[in-house]
């Protein structure tokens, strides 16, 4: 990538504003408040989990948090 960039001056052609879509600072800072629980779960499960995490370069508890909080989102919404 040793060449350079030419700009020039030329128009753009139709441009349209995309509303922001981002969370703000604020709610990015966000952390809902957590609970340490002891829980037992199936080997093919952990060993799923920790594939996939690593696969996507996060930690499977994350992921597994995750998983619960979409279901338990998904369940109070139906609701």
């Amino acid at each position: 990538m040793s060449r350079k960039i030419k700009y020039s001056d030329e128009p753009l052609g139709d441009l349209r504003v995309i509303p922001d879509f981002l969370p703000s600072p604020e709610e990015l800072a966000f952390r809902e408040e957590s609970v340490k629980v002891t829980i037992t779960l199936s080997k093919k499960s952990v060993s799923f989990f920790k594939e996939e995490a690593g696969k996507h370069h996060t930690q499977y508890q994350r992921m597994i948090r995750q998983l619960l909080d979409a279901y338990v989102d998904s369940r109070q919404k139906a609701v």
